[in-house]
């Protein structure tokens, strides 16, 4: 512990009274929910600045669709393998510290993209910071994944998380609206795009200080029992704290996240999910305004309709996964995800038709948005929900990295490699081939889910 200075945990202390503890649970609670939740709502307001000023970029004659695919790729590798990489370190880090910190050093690359003087000249240099960007990205998910696991029990983590997942909207829906409007106040010409990125990372400074002010490590070190205890909630996987005493962290990770099949199923699964995910989001500004000739507002309209009616389907998903189907997460992401198929083909065969309604390609657009982000939910939450509490954020980290790395890689070098040299069309056959084998993956996940829940139920009866 003492390797990581000062993001060293603080220590557990001596519990307080009961009553006290009555008293200081349930705030405590709430604050550090929203200190998770409005942090990592900061970090969407600088990760997907890029497709805003897209059509800028190919108006300037800067970069075509492979290139701006590239630059995109850059920021989602990084943060898939920082995802699972500082995931190592967030299981044994103050939280308080971890996500602010990451969440500051994201907004100052933004900066550096606005500000460095003829940055789309030097394309290596444009796509290093891209990188460098998506790498402090990978600090917001598993100082969060560690709050949930640590103040929020098994019972009540699925409809916890995904009103905390509505974050990823909140961030997403409102840098749409940064973006247009810092353009379009502060701009000096037609083609001047630095301010959808140096507007943004200001606002993400000020979200860095609110989540420090409000995030707790966890219960035991401000005196408080542990949540299992508090709720009187068996978790549905044991803790191990007793058996990784001593082992390295490559040791921790083989044993307990590599080893464990639905751990690596839910990986598989979230490559898939993540190819639709940013399939239809990275690409949808650029389809509207090459397709439907709106302009740049009209275009980042899609994209925030697209997260902003998130909320809902990821509010409902993690409803119905409680309450439903009784904690089977399984269960409500394949009914989410067959509607997600059903959709895609919709909004493709409407992109046929001579002048599509508008109206129309929005309202596809919020079902597509609704509906895949309780599975991107969920499958975050299945991690934690089915790895022990001490590796949970490398269990999240896992499905992480392979959900950015090949998935949401491939939905913006691959899509964007299809729509230049295949054209639309067949860049949405290809999505809704991939939603369909989602769905097949995840019916192998069930199968796992269900065993580990029926040892749960044998221990909570014990």
């Amino acid at each position: 512990m003492s390797s990581l200075g000062f993001l060293t945990p603080p220590p557990k202390v001596a519990q307080l009274p009961l009553e006290e503890q009555k008293q200081k649970y349930p705030s405590l609670r709430f604050q550090v929910f929203m200190g998770i939740f409005i942090g990592y709502a900061g970090f969407y307001l600088i990760r997907n600045n890029l497709p805003f000023v897209a059509k800028t970029f190919k108006d300037l004659g800067a970069m075509d669709e492979v290139a701006i695919g590239w630059a995109g790729t850059c920021i989602l590798i990084a943060y898939g393998l920082s995802k699972f990489l500082m995931a190592t370190l967030s299981d044994r880090a103050n939280a308080r510290y971890f996500m602010p910190l990451g969440l500051a050093l994201s907004a100052l690359i933004n900066l550096l993209v606005a500000f460095i003087p003829g940055i789309l000249e030097y394309g290596l240099l444009l796509c290093l910071l891209m990188f460098l960007n998506g790498w402090f990205q990978g600090m917001g998910w598993p100082p969060s994944g560690r709050v949930l696991v640590h103040w929020f029990s098994t019972n009540e983590r699925g409809w916890k998380t995904s009103i905390w997942n509505c974050a990823h909207n909140v961030g997403g829906g409102a840098v749409g609206f940064l973006t247009a409007y810092g353009v379009q106040w502060f701009a000096t010409s037609a083609g001047d795009w630095r301010p959808a990125f140096w507007f943004p990372a200001i606002a993400a400074l000020l979200v860095a200080a609110v989540a420090f002010w409000l995030i707790r490590d966890r219960p035991e070190a401000l005196g408080l029992m542990p949540i299992e205890e508090w709720r009187d909630d068996v978790a549905k996987v044991e803790k191990v704290d007793d058996k990784i005493a001593g082992l390295s962290t490559m040791q921790i990770l083989f044993r307990y996240v590599l080893k464990s099949k639905v751990i690596v199923m839910l990986a598989i699964a979230n490559i898939f999910i993540y190819t639709l995910r940013y399939g239809v989001l990275y690409w949808i500004p650029l389809y509207l305004q090459e397709t439907q000739h709106v302009d740049t507002k009209g275009g980042a309209m899609g994209f925030v309709i697209y997260e902003l009616a998130g909320i809902i389907g990821t509010l409902l998903c993690g409803w119905v996964s409680d309450k439903v189907f009784k904690g089977y997460r399984t269960g409500a992401g394949l009914a989410f995800l067959v509607a997600v198929a059903v959709c895609i083909v919709a909004f493709w065969q409407v992109g046929q038709m001579d002048h599509a309604p508008l109206w129309l390609c929005y309202v596809l657009i919020a079902l597509i948005g609704g509906l895949i982000y309780g599975p991107v939910m969920l499958v975050g939450l299945q991690a934690i929900d089915l790895s022990p509490r001490e590796v949970a954020g490398q269990s999240a980290g896992l499905t992480g990295l392979a959900g950015y790395l090949l998935g949401a890689t491939g939905a913006s070098l691959l899509v964007g490699w299809i729509i230049k040299h295949f054209g639309w069309d067949t860049a949405w056959g290809f999505l809704a081939v991939v939603a369909v084998l989602t769905c097949l993956v995840m019916m192998l996940v069930g199968k796992y889910e269900k065993a580990i829940m029926a040892d749960h139920a044998a221990r909570s009866v014990k």
